[in-house]
């Protein structure tokens, strides 16, 4: 891969993997970490808007399941033409891996244009089925309305973002994030406070800041300093190559479309078991899980060119070195905050609410649903590495066990068995965990001695 030398990038074929890993890994967290800043940055603006900021927050939190599923479909087109993507770049048939990334631009703008028209029909009424109130609605639907005007711009961003981190370009990517990041910053109070724009504004605010990552990108792929370009040629959408696409890409779609689903099922079920103080519990655990699986997802990400590059090169020994590197990592990782949930949970809850009740309750609570967190590292490097190598049915099977076969399952059953019915509800988690990290490394490990026989 000597084109990233010249532009000072990684060499995903040669370059030590330790060094390679930390150069893509690090740019990786660092854009998760904006991305996340990003999302909360609208609630931070949006909460301080005089008089109605409660309802306005309230009604722009109910679009955030929504907004997930929309920028799962934009993980189904970039993390499984991505992987692909890099595949074929290490097999020297960079004029596939083009095509690939011409089909998954196509690909993303047919689904933004379905998108947009389906929420703009329908949003509202989708909106009231995700929770939204008479008195919420008035704040939901204006912001959604907007915000589905530039869903091009998200898909395109979040989409075509992935392909320039799975040429070695891994901190042009996080420049990506952080150029969206600014803008928002930036155009959120002058929009929300200085026009008087409200909720509007803060939609208005994400969609341009999205404009600009998505001009940057394309500018990007189109210039010279990329290796793979989006060509006129390659945009004709083909069977073959879309459809192999889509079937790597449903892992990570079902685990982001899922989210938003389990959410639900958590929160219904621990309203009627523990009442408010429950839910808000559930509030503060899921967001400590989202903050702490940055580190893991940035982990991932950065390995993913590095395994597929090197297994279509046929380098099966570094595919094997960049693994056992990314679990051994996650594995001190996930050790770290195991320990902190068990021994400190009260330093990442008070970072979220002052009130000493609910505090003492999501202590207790985090102790049980945190438990398996421990192992949560061989569930999340094998599984990003069957998507590495290109094992779509594999990598299905394992999104659609954890959640759907599982987990969703276990929060209205577990409550049968037991007195103390929220334990049951917040118990299913790692009970899920230590089922799901099992049966994946059995899978992986059969895997693991084919990739022996290459």
């Amino acid at each position: 891969m000597n084109h990233n030398r010249a532009s000072g990038e990684a060499d995903l074929g040669r370059d030590p993997i330790g060094r390679l890993l930390f150069n893509l890994a690090l740019p990786a967290i660092t854009a998760q970490i904006i991305n996340l800043l990003y999302n909360m940055v609208d609630r931070m603006y949006i909460g301080h808007i005089p008089d109605i900021g409660p309802d306005a927050l309230t009604g722009v939190g109910v679009t955030m399941p929504v907004i997930m599923c929309i920028s799962a479909f934009a993980a189904l087109v970039s993390m499984g033409g991505a992987p692909r993507a890099s595949i074929m770049m290490g097999k020297g048939r960079p004029d596939e891996a083009e095509r690939i990334l011409g089909n998954c631009a196509s690909m993303l703008f047919f689904i933004s244009v379905t998108l947009t028209a389906f929420f703009l029909l329908f949003g509202r009424s989708v909106l009231l089925m995700f929770g939204a109130s008479e008195n919420t609605i008035l704040y939901a639907w204006p912001y959604m309305q907007i915000y589905a005007c530039g869903t091009i711009f998200v898909q395109m961003s979040l989409g075509l973002n992935a392909f320039i981190n799975a040429q070695g370009f891994a901190k042009i990517g996080m420049v990506t994030v952080a150029i969206g990041a600014l803008c928002n910053i930036v155009l959120d109070p002058i929009f929300i406070f200085a026009l008087h724009l409200g909720v509007r504004g803060a939609a208005l605010a994400t969609i341009i800041s999205q404009s600009v990552s998505c001009v940057w990108i394309l500018r990007f792929l189109t210039g010279p300093k990329t290796t793979l370009r989006i060509r006129p040629a390659n945009l004709r959408p083909d069977a073959g190559t879309v459809g192999a696409c889509v079937s790597l890409g449903l892992s990570p779609f079902i685990m982001q479309f899922t989210e938003s689903i389990l959410s639900v099922c958590f929160n219904t079920s621990l309203l009627k078991y523990g009442g408010d103080i429950a839910v808000g519990a559930m509030t503060i655990l899921t967001s400590v899980m989202q903050f702490s699986m940055l580190p893991l997802q940035g982990l991932t990400q950065g390995v993913q060119p590095i395994i597929s590059f090197n297994y279509g090169a046929g380098n099966i020994a570094r595919v094997k070195q960049a693994f056992h590197l990314l679990l051994r990592v996650s594995l001190c990782y996930s050790t770290f905050l195991w320990a902190i949930c068990m021994f400190l949970p009260q330093a990442p809850i008070a970072i979220f609410t002052n009130n000493e009740q609910l505090a003492q309750f999501t202590m207790w609570a985090m102790r049980i649903y945190m438990a398996a967190s421990l192992i949560f590292a061989i569930q999340i490097s094998c599984q990003q590495t069957f998507i590495a190598l290109g094992n779509a049915k594999t990598s299905v099977f394992l999104a659609l066990l954890r959640k759907v076969i599982l987990l969703i399952p276990l929060i209205f059953i577990l409550p049968g068995f037991f007195e103390n019915k929220v334990m049951a509800v917040f118990i299913a988690e790692p009970v899920a965990d230590v089922i799901a990290v099992s049966v994946t490394a059995s899978l992986f490990f059969l895997e693991y001695r084919k990739l022996g026989e290459t």
